[in-house]
């Protein structure tokens, strides 16, 4: 049998082909995507949330960073045991369990604004990021496993892309339903009589969406997935003894925390006078092309990676990721607006591209894995602090090169650091 090969249990195998021929997965692939818009859909109003909450409590951009810390910070603390929880209870089980958590976390939202408490809302923050890291947990790398492992970047690139819609449309509700409360908040500052119930409605009806889609997968039947050991299955190895997982979690730590990083103060840098000046509500809105490049990436990238060499695509976008920056850096007006938000098109293939190649020939390793690599995104927690550190310090356009310096990163595993060693 050959290296890592992933076969289906035997309930499942039944339903294969007499051929032979590997079983098909549209269904369950198609079933997923909405697991991975809801993903994009939640952590993308984490940038709506910032500037409303910044606002709100009149806080620093290290102090509004604090949403980034929570929210990522789960990934390290919950990285590893929800790998655990995804062992144990299976792929399937591992996403119903995640989607319950995470809507307890959205069912908080109402008396963290009830209580006009800043860090009861960093709480139910962190509950609702655990339930989307046990999301994460399981399902990238089910995707990554259903099917062909040649074309699982191509795969995984293509459900990501769902994500992106979601984090697409996530900005423009936010800013409909959240940030156009603003223009008045000098007034109710005033009145003292302010108000953060403007997110209590939105995140009740995403928990109970949450709940209905838990409802509705538990009553699915998705292929269950068994790992044979491979080759690279040697006794006592564990999956942070292979090199391209080690440095593939330092890859998609680069990754998350600069996509983050930009994406968490396109508000406040779009605001800038020498950049656009726009209204809270403007400026978030314009959140939407970012992602909105990301998901048209990756719709294009599900085609290409099936035709070119993945690791060079990665390295070409982080390449042009850096460009986009450094542009952006050195101009003023429309250009620096139109050069940031195109980072999103560089940012597109990256995640999965990077946690394919990481998890690549891992076998009965990967559940394991995949809880390291989501550890990993814990870099969604400390660039954007950095990012802030910066900001406050120095500039908006400063702080630029942090993520410069991830997609530099980012560049180099696409070339070098994903191939195949013991570490």
């Amino acid at each position: 049998m050959a290296p890592g090969i992933i076969t289906l249990a035997p309930a499942d195998t039944a339903a294969a082909p007499a051929t032979g021929t590997a079983p098909r997965y549209s269904s369950a692939l198609a079933s997923l995507t909405v697991l991975f818009f809801m993903m994009g859909f939640i952590t993308c109003l984490n940038d709506i949330l910032i500037p409303y909450l910044k606002a709100i409590f009149q806080l620093s951009y290290t102090q509004a960073n604090l949403i980034n810390l929570c929210f990522f910070g789960a990934y390290f603390v919950m990285g590893i045991p929800a790998g655990r929880v995804v062992q144990r209870l299976g792929y399937k089980g591992g996403m119903l369990l995640g989607f319950v958590v995470a809507a307890l976390g959205c069912f908080l939202f109402y008396p963290a604004a009830d209580s006009h408490s800043y860090p009861l809302f960093l709480g139910a923050l962190f509950v609702l990021a655990t339930g989307v890291v046990l999301l994460q947990v399981a399902g990238n790398p089910y995707v990554a496993v259903l099917g062909p492992a040649r074309s699982a970047p191509a795969r995984l690139t293509l459900t990501q892309a769902f994500n992106s819609l979601g984090t697409t449309v996530a900005p423009l509700l936010g800013s409909a339903l959240i940030l156009s409360r603003l223009p008045d908040l000098d007034a109710a500052r005033a009145a003292e009589a302010i108000d953060v119930r403007a997110v209590q409605v939105p995140y009740l009806c995403i928990g109970a969406v949450l709940i209905v889609i838990s409802v509705l997968l538990g009553l699915m039947k998705l292929p269950v997935i068994q790992h044979e050991e491979g080759a690279e299955d040697h006794a006592g190895r564990r999956a942070w003894h292979y090199r391209h997982l080690v440095l593939g979690m330092v890859g998609i730590f680069a990754y998350v925390g600069g996509e983050v990083a930009i994406g968490s103060h396109i508000v406040s840098y779009l605001g800038l006078s020498d950049v656009m000046n726009l209204s809270p509500k403007a400026a978030g809105e314009q959140i939407a092309y970012y992602w909105g490049g990301a998901m048209v990436g990756r719709f294009i990238g599900a085609y290409v990676l099936n035709k070119f060499n993945p690791g060079r695509m990665l390295a070409l976008n982080a390449v042009g990721a850096v460009l986009l920056l450094v542009v952006s850096m050195l101009t003023r007006g429309e250009l620096a607006m139109w050069a940031l938000l195109a980072v999103g098109l560089m940012n597109s293939i990256m995640f999965a591209t990077i946690f394919t190649l990481a998890v690549a020939g891992l076998g009965r390793h990967t559940s394991a894995a995949s809880g390291l690599l989501n550890v990993a995104i814990v870099g969604g927690a400390v660039v954007p602090m950095l990012f802030g550190l910066v900001a406050d310090a120095a500039s908006l356009r400063l702080a630029l090169l942090l993520p410069v310096v991830c997609y530099l990163y980012i560049m180099w595993y696409g070339l070098q650091g994903h191939v195949r060693r013991t570490a």
